[in-house]
């Protein structure tokens, strides 16, 4: 039997961090409670945000270069390490765990939707790859979650090109993940609980493990970059192709935006969330 079609949502206008974190948590409730199709979204950030992996200790962000970079701050239902959300694609997957494509464990729904997101890159005409499933992520990296690629996470050129992460809890599965289009991967350094002399060796690290797709695709400093809504477009017949499944073009049910306000104010745009130690 056909598997039933999921629901296709790319956003044009961005949104702040704290209202994207409660609309990825929203439509994995909705799609947990069969009120909804599984999900795949696309989507942008209306400001510089940095987001905080779910268990990551505030301290590892300076909150005060933060705020004078003019930055957000937000902290995700997902674990990980820290990331700038800027100049990007962001990309969730959300599903009951009842669906045949997040069954399983965390790595083989993980290893399903890598697949899913090179099919869409390969579509763009990149070489890239996953990382496999030994590469971990170790103790004495820093709080920069694009240092070091993790399991099944995509690299280009053996620089970490897309970090994703996922959640299982009250019985959805919701992954989401970062796509750098353009620009400076060192940017995040600057916020970091770090000495000087750190920040520089961490830049360097990141220069050389870390690559945006622009410069992925080799594409020199007066070209066009690559566009948002045609790298969705992109991703998402990757996902249609990979795993074989239909997707509808749809938007937000009216429940799924009163349960994402009442997130804002109840989890993501509160202090005690976000500065959890």
């Amino acid at each position: 039997m056909p598997s039933p079609p999921w629901r296709l949502i790319i956003e044009d206008s961005p949104r702040s961090g704290a209202a994207n974190m409660a609309v990825d948590e929203s439509i994995a409730e909705a799609a947990a409670s069969g009120d909804v199709p599984p999900t795949l979204r696309f989507y942008r950030w209306q400001s510089p945000t940095v987001s905080l992996g779910r268990f990551q200790k505030i301290a590892d962000i300076d909150e005060a270069r933060v705020a004078e970079q003019g930055y957000d701050l937000v902290r995700r239902a997902t674990g990980g390490r820290a990331i700038l959300h800027v100049d990007e694609l962001t990309y969730s997957v959300a599903g009951p765990i009842a669906e045949p494509q997040m069954s399983g464990g965390v790595m083989d729904a993980y290893m399903r939707f890598s697949d899913a997101l090179l099919s869409g890159l390969t579509s763009l005409g990149l070489s890239a790859e996953n990382a496999g499933a030994r590469a971990r992520a170790g103790r004495d990296l820093s709080a920069a979650c694009f240092e070091m690629p993790s399991a099944y996470e995509i690299t280009a050129g053996g620089r970490k090109l897309m970090g994703s992460a996922q959640s299982r809890r009250e019985g959805y599965v919701l992954q989401h993940g970062s796509l750098p289009l353009w620009g400076d991967v060192t940017r995040l350094v600057e916020v970091l609980s770090l000495t000087c002399d750190g920040k520089e060796r961490l830049r360097q690290q990141l220069r050389r493990q870390a690559i945006t797709l622009s410069e992925a695709l080799k594409l020199p400093p007066d070209a066009e970059q690559p566009d948002f809504l045609s790298v969705a477009a992109a991703m998402a017949d990757g996902f249609a192709s990979e795993l074989d499944q239909v997707l509808e073009a749809g938007a937000l049910s009216a429940d799924e935006l009163r349960r994402s306000a009442e997130l804002i104010r109840v989890r993501y745009a509160d202090p005690a969330w976000t500065r959890q130690r």
